[in-house]
């Protein structure tokens, strides 16, 4: 039996996938997830957390271990430069013994010592994999991955990932990176005015609530989807996600009645799906082929309210959640899942089958 884990580091969610293969065929898979803000937690916990999950694998020694990473965005870090190595040196501690492999940008597995060399071109590498996975599925396609705290778009012509930016700062600019997902965005960082009894009210700026709360309240999730922190540190109820919508417009549940604060919430994903819709534009404006024609698979906690509305707003006709694939809880945690799969047939030197589902 063949043991590999693929391994998503980001700055808020670590997500592990491990794949066991029998052969050349794919005998079981399992994803684990885990909330652990850098930033909150601690940047010198990192070695133990990564070693904890290690530990969920079970007695069976991998034969590889697959990285990628976000988390090096994180301010912890004064530069990207400085995460991925902290990030490196963390994996390192935590699995000493394995072959360790990071995926950069171009898609390849790089040695720790390469990956070193290459700092910029490892770090928030994540969506090749993604792309990658998407490409085993249609030759020409499109990938919307929403998280919570982000929005991925990566395109797949002719088979190949046809990303135009290689870093974050280039897929912002590109349309290809979107910074709202489906938990943590700030409700500020998304509407600057809300409707309040038919008036344009405007927003304080402060961080009194977040995309989870307005997917609370609209039903898009539940409370057991809630899996971060939330403003306030209180808890994920519908009241205590409704007060703190209300306090965006610096009121509370005896100003605002839940109708109105649920009318905000409406407006607030409206206005999300618009943040999709213009990311959209601006990617499909500049390819050369028409990719509403192809697929569109989506993936992520927010795949199919967030992404898959603003798709088919956009004029896709053929959507597709990941989920249908490769099921559940590996479509929300793609990266992970395309990664540990990426290096398992990189071990074994071909395509593996058995890993979808239909």
């Amino acid at each position: 039996m063949t043991v590999v884990l693929g391994w998503d580091i980001g700055g808020a969610n670590i997500k592990l996938t491990v794949i066991r293969c029998r052969g050349y065929a794919v005998s079981d898979v399992k994803i684990f997830a885990e909330y652990f803000p850098v930033w909150k937690r601690g940047r010198e916990k990192l070695p133990y957390k990564l070693k904890s999950m290690v530990e969920r694998v079970g007695s069976i020694r991998p034969d590889l271990a697959a990285i990628t990473m976000t988390a090096e965005l994180s301010d912890v870090y004064f530069s990207k430069r400085e995460g991925v190595n902290h990030i490196i040196d963390s994996v390192e501690k935590a699995m000493p013994t394995l072959d360790l492999r990071f995926l950069d940008v171009h898609g390849r597995l790089l040695t720790p010592d390469e990956a070193r060399k290459h700092p910029l071109e490892v770090a928030a590498a994540n969506w090749y994999a993604s792309g990658w996975l998407a490409s085993k599925l249609s030759d020409t396609c499109l990938l919307v991955d929403t998280g919570s705290t982000s929005t991925s778009i990566v395109p797949v012509v002719e088979g190949k990932v046809a990303a135009k930016g290689l870093n974050d700062l280039e897929k912002l600019m590109a349309g290809e990176l979107v910074y709202t997902g489906a938990l943590r965005t700030n409700v500020a960082a998304i509407v600057s005015h809300v409707p309040v009894r038919g008036v344009s009210t405007p927003v304080s700026s402060e961080f009194f609530a977040q995309s989870g709360d307005i997917h609370l309240l609209l039903g898009h999730i539940t409370a057991e989807d809630y899996t971060v922190d939330t403003p306030d540190g209180r808890g994920v109820s519908m009241v205590e996600a409704a007060a703190r919508v209300a306090r965006v417009v610096c009121a509370d549940l005896d100003l605002l009645s839940m109708e109105e604060v649920k009318t905000i919430a409406s407006y607030v994903y409206e206005a999300q799906l618009g943040q999709i819709l213009e990311a959209l534009k601006r990617l499909t404006n500049s390819l050369k082929v028409d990719l509403k024609t192809s697929p569109a698979y989506v993936a992520g906690v927010g795949g199919e309210f967030i992404a898959g509305k603003a798709l088919k707003m956009f004029g896709f006709k053929d959507v597709k959640p990941l989920s249908r694939f490769i099921g559940s809880e590996a479509a929300k945690a793609t990266p992970s899942y395309a990664l540990a799969l990426m290096a398992a047939e990189f071990l074994k030197g071909r395509e593996l089958r058995n890993w979808r589902l239909s």
